[in-house]
């Protein structure tokens, strides 16, 4: 009886994970199968070096969106990663355990809130702010770039403290008994331990970041033009797909947004091959 129990366990799991390839091979059919079409038509260099995005005059160019997406992502990246990184670091070393008790609890519900509240705090808290601090709309690169860098700290918080508290304690005792302070044990012999988990705890909040579509709609400005600062609006190319696929025709327009969409998946499969090769170069 166990061994016929075993036998149909392994056979649902095996079908759940032919669903899982089964849905990425059809997500990627129907993006290909309706994006080359229109990259073709429009041209490759037109489409992805273009400036100008009028679909009305037949003007489909999305560099703009992609340096949108750039430059918001770097941004996240850049205010997301190391306060994600150093409070991982503190809930699972440092915190005490009364503290941890409202902390944790506290990281589980930012990873709960809904994207569109996020965005709704943003243009109602964020902007404000950056409008009294810097002047200007408050909506543009460094706006959305803050309210993505909180977005994605849950996480990497969660995934970068799993990491961490699951190293062997021996590593830790023996980084002590060899005249290590507790800092040094920490800093220079978990955390290398831990570089993997936290490695995909960053792609995974990379990924949340470039993906991110109605926080960013938002506060980000929506403006298909080439930024000169931080503070200028921008689109990315989620805004972009989500802005105009309501109304989008059945033609060339539909189908370049689709196409818009290949881009982004490129792109996140691209990071995700980066990273997975610097994880091998480094282990």
């Amino acid at each position: 009886m166990k061994r016929h129990s075993e036998t149909v366990m392994k056979y649902v799991f095996m079908a759940a994970a032919a669903v899982s390839i089964i849905a990425v091979i059809v997500i990627c059919l129907f993006l290909f199968s309706k994006g080359f079409p229109a990259i073709k038509e429009i041209g490759l260099f037109k489409f992805l070096g273009g400036t100008v995005w009028k679909p009305l005059e037949g003007q489909f160019g999305i560099f703009p969106m992609i340096l949108g997406s750039i430059y918001v992502t770097g941004g996240a990246i850049i205010l997301g990663v190391p306060i994600g990184l150093l409070c991982a670091i503190f809930m699972a070393k440092f915190c005490p355990k009364g503290l941890y008790k409202i902390l944790k609890p506290a990281v589980d519900l930012l990873a709960g809130i809904p994207s569109i509240v996020y965005g709704f705090f943003g243009l109602m808290v964020i902007v404000p702010f950056m409008q009294d601090i810097f002047g200007g709309s408050g909506k543009g690169i460094l706006t959305a770039s803050v309210l993505l860098a909180i977005m994605i700290l849950p996480t990497i918080i969660s995934v970068s403290e799993t990491s961490i508290r699951a190293v062997p304690e021996s590593y830790y005792e023996g980084s002590l008994a060899l005249g290590a302070t507790h800092e040094l044990s920490v800093f220079f012999t978990i955390l290398p331990a831990a570089k993997s988990g936290i490695i995909a705890g960053i792609i995974l909040g990379i990924g949340r970041a470039i993906g991110e579509t109605m926080a960013v709609v938002y506060i980000a400005g929506n403006q298909a033009v080439i930024p000169e600062s931080i503070f200028d609006g921008v689109r990315t190319m989620t805004a972009n797909i989500v802005l105009e696929m309501g109304y989008a025709s059945d033609g060339i327009h539909r189908n370049a947004l689709i196409a818009t969409a290949v881009v982004l998946f490129v792109f996140i499969l691209i990071i995700n091959i980066s990273f997975s090769l610097l994880k091998r170069r480094n282990d």
